[in-house]
């Protein structure tokens, strides 16, 4: 059977010139809606540059920032000379968020984090390799507990370039504050970090304190921040019971998200 051709455009969809969204980000919606509906399926070419800039009255400029944008989020790519195509789910091209531990700290009164330590300590051999300065320097370290409607949620352990000219406690929760971190707050000494996830078995101190039983699977959620220097300025890692983190993504592009996608 040979397949029909599909029309290159939905009538209905058009670029609204008083909407508070700019024209590129709605003739993306509009680009991700076709896809998600199967107007453009995988391997399909997309309207030309000009025959987008025809139908919908928009400049050139405005059709190369959606294929920018809609490239970045990795539901086309382009050929020189050949035009643009929708792409296929690719699962090596997953990406897997931490809004679960983001959710976490929405603000409310079930949210509770116990510091359960915090000095002054000599760098072991580790510690000084994570934070590039010499074995037995002092540093800041720090544990903490985080529980949610009082049931321990996660344990957090943490090294901090230590800094005599701030106080301690205030200077570890300045640079790591938990909800800042997960809720996009602003860290004005942190310049970026990288994260590290692996799967672990709770030890009988965390077991212990994570109300556990022991042995029990776990995440480890490592992470190291730096300065803008380049330079690290803390270390540690979250220890995460394995039932209060799933980790979900999607791949293409669905009906509900094109539709909920405007301004991203």
């Amino acid at each position: 059977m040979v397949k029909e051709p599909q029309p290159l455009f939905n009538d209905q969809l058009e670029i609204d010139r008083d909407s508070y969204e700019p024209a590129y980000i709605q003739l993306a919606n509009i680009l991700r809606r076709q896809i998600a509906e199967g107007v453009f399926r995988p391997g399909d070419q997309l309207p030309s540059e000009s025959q987008l800039c025809h139908r919908y009255g928009i400049s050139p400029m405005t059709v190369r920032r959606t294929i920018n944008l809609l490239a970045d989020e990795g539901l086309i790519s382009t050929a020189q000379g050949r035009g643009t195509f929708v792409k296929g789910i690719e699962l090596s091209e997953a990406t897997f968020g931490l809004r679960e531990l983001k959710d976490l700290f929405k603000p409310d009164q079930q949210a509770h984090v116990k510091l359960l330590d915090a000095r002054v300590v000599s760098a072991d051999e580790r510690t000084a390799r994570k934070l590039e300065i010499a074995c037995g320097a002092p540093v800041i370290y720090i544990r903490r507990l985080f529980s949610r409607a009082e049931q321990p949620v996660f344990y957090h352990r943490a090294y901090l370039i230590y800094d005599p000219t701030r106080p301690i406690v205030e200077a570890e929760l300045d640079v790591t504050s938990l909800q800042g971190l997960f809720a996009g707050g602003n860290h004005s000494l942190l310049k970026f970090g990288t994260l590290n996830i692996e799967s672990t078995l709770l030890t009988n101190e965390e077991a212990e304190l994570l109300k556990r039983p022991y042995p029990c699977a776990a995440f480890y959620l490592e992470h190291l921040f730096y300065d803008y220097d380049d330079h690290p300025l803390s270390w540690g890692w979250f220890i995460i019971p394995a039932d209060c983190l799933h980790f979900t993504a999607q791949v293409g592009v669905s009906p509900r998200q094109a539709i909920h996608s405007g301004g991203k």
